[in-house]
């Protein structure tokens, strides 16, 4: 494999405050006397042996490849953003089992601090819907052992898939537990993040009930290319994020947190034109650390839309929902229904509007990063309203509308279900992040009419990992605002056959011919790194029904 990386070695620093000759004339005849028997009587000093800190990855599987990702720190001056460290050379080896008496495929690249140290190895010509092992090497050190597996062949009929899906894992906040109890299942084809895979904000600016349980680093705000790779890499450093890594591949789309709060094209929420630099730059960094640290392959430069195909069963369209976006709906920057806003960009909406048309597969799954179902708030009380509304990035005076999500780029929206419908277009599955809540809906064609009205899709939303929760930002025990809140947020929106506004915790997504099913998982402490996790609910669509409905049983 040929690797893109270059080299770059830090400029060495001068003392303009040089000593007199006769200074250095004595120290060189002392140096002379002494360097013999000083050497003696030293033990040799031992060269510093390369280590693998943040573990080792892999992603975007494909029938014949895979994509293998580490971090190798050379030197213990070679941290995450530092610029620092020599060029490493760092080999990798796939092998058919643990112990690697069974090498398919090996090969090497350069690290250098150009990236980080970071390498990525595009693996070809592996077997379709295999368990791999793979690990990398550098100066005599092995990384940590990792299995990884391949897509079943386009044409092959799959009796099943499964996947762990994740979304918004605030390192302050809590531990990740969850990705814990998705490495020991030990029975997934993949895992999606849906985005919110690293938080931006400053320690302790950023949703955590009042309390960091742990603090990030860098400790401010992150804005530079130095900062973002700080950031993935205090984060690599989590070991059930190690686990999960080392367990199964990923699929990753990012949201705005890995750029800045309520991000598009132009801008975000959380960034200041000029006391914060340029945007442009901004988002270009956080880009490039993001591309540096994450396993994700582009079909785009720059972007995070691209297609997974599995068999005969499902392909999985993962979109990009914060480069093209216009400016989230103002009074100042235009009104939700204007034709010229979109969210997703011109090409890429056709892109996705052509992949769904002329897929193949039984399943159309949808890696969203923020929801499509619409979502009215209803008559919540005013210490629910205002909390839910900050929770969400609503207008506070109650204007019953989410502007960051697909609600706040209706013409996008609508374009794209009427596509749905008008091709007949079945089985389409949207799976979201970001939210912070559990929800289970139908996506209608006409919220305004629902269920008199079609069904064009269905939407499965996972809870955060770690970020606040409305019972977070309340303050109040878990379970307390939900039972408030949830019937009163159905009765307004009756597509949504269930919503959690309370619990931390993560989903398990089982695909079969006949139905795609998500099981809802809660843990029990976000604030406790040995927290266990619990089954709390099951929702699926049967194909062909574009309708959700609740099973009393996971899978």
């Amino acid at each position: 494999m040929t690797s893109r990386l270059s080299s770059s070695d830090p400029m060495g620093a001068t003392n303009s405050r040089a000593p007199r000759r006769r200074t250095v004339v004595k120290a060189a005849a002392a140096t002379a006397v002494l360097a013999a028997p000083l050497a003696a009587a030293l033990p040799a000093r031992a060269a510093e042996a390369p280590a693998f800190l943040h573990g080792v990855a892999s992603g975007d599987p494909l029938p014949d490849g895979i994509l293998l990702w580490t971090r190798v720190t050379p030197v213990s001056a070679a941290t995450p953003g530092s610029g620092l460290g020599p060029d490493t050379e760092v080999s990798w080896t796939v092998a058919k089992d643990k112990a690697f008496t069974t090498v398919v495929a090996k090969g090497s690249l350069t690290a250098t601090a150009a990236t980080d140290h970071t390498v990525k190895a595009d693996i070809r010509g592996l077997e379709p819907a295999t368990d791999y092992w793979f690990r990398f090497s550098a100066g005599g050190t092995d990384s940590p052992v990792a299995r990884t597996r391949t897509t079943p062949a386009a044409d092959a009929s799959v009796p099943g898939l499964r996947f762990g899906v994740v979304s918004c894992a605030n390192w302050e906040a809590g531990y990740f537990s969850a990705y814990r109890h998705l490495a020991a299942r030990g029975d997934l084809d993949a895992w999606l993040h849906l985005g919110d895979y690293i938080y931006e904000y400053k320690s302790g600016e950023y949703g955590t009930r009042g309390t960091v349980v742990r603090p990030h680093s860098p400790a401010g705000e992150i804005l530079t290319l130095a900062d973002y790779r700080t950031r993935h890499g205090r984060y690599k450093t989590d070991p059930d994020l190690q686990a999960l890594h080392h367990r199964a591949p990923v699929v990753a789309i990012w949201d705005d947190h890995e750029f800045a709060d309520n991000a598009w094209s132009g801008g975000a929420v959380n960034h200041t034109e000029g006391a914060e630099g340029t945007w442009t730059a901004r988002q270009a960094a956080a880009k490039q650390a993001y591309f540096e640290w994450m396993p994700v392959r582009p079909a785009i430069e720059g972007t995070t839309y691209r297609r997974l195909r599995f068999g005969k069963l499902a392909d999985l369209s993962l979109l990009d929902l914060r480069s093209f976006r216009s400016q989230q709906a103002s009074t100042a920057s235009g009104s939700v229904d204007d034709p010229d806003r979109t969210i997703t960009g011109r090409a890429q909406l056709d892109w996705l509007k052509s992949g769904l048309k002329t897929s193949d597969t039984t399943w159309r799954l949808v890696g969203n990063s923020v929801m499509i179902s619409p979502f009215a708030v209803g008559s919540l009380s005013a210490d629910l309203l205002k909390p839910l509304a900050k929770l969400l990035g609503l207008p506070q005076e109650g204007i019953a509308l989410n502007t960051d999500q697909w609600d706040g780029y209706t013409d996008d929206r609508r374009e794209l279900l009427a596509h749905l419908r008008s091709n007949a277009i079945r089985n389409t599955v949207f799976l979201t992040g970001d939210i912070h809540m559990a929800w289970a809906n139908d996506v209608p064609v006409d919220a305004g009419t629902y269920p008199l009205s079609a069904s064009a899709a269905t939407e499965f939303v996972v809870t955060s990992m770690t970020s606040d929760n409305l019972d977070d930002i309340v303050k109040v025990p878990e379970g307390v605002v939900s039972a408030i809140a949830s019937p009163v947020i159905r009765a307004a929106n009756r597509h949504v056959h269930w919503v959690d506004t309370d619990r931390h915790g993560y989903g398990v997504l089982d695909v079969t011919p006949t139905r795609a099913q998500m099981d809802y998982y809660v843990i029990s402490d976000r604030a406790n790194p040995n927290a266990t996790s619990s089954w709390s609910r099951s929702y699926r669509t049967l194909t062909g029904s574009q309708t959700v409905e609740r099973t009393y049983d996971p899978v």
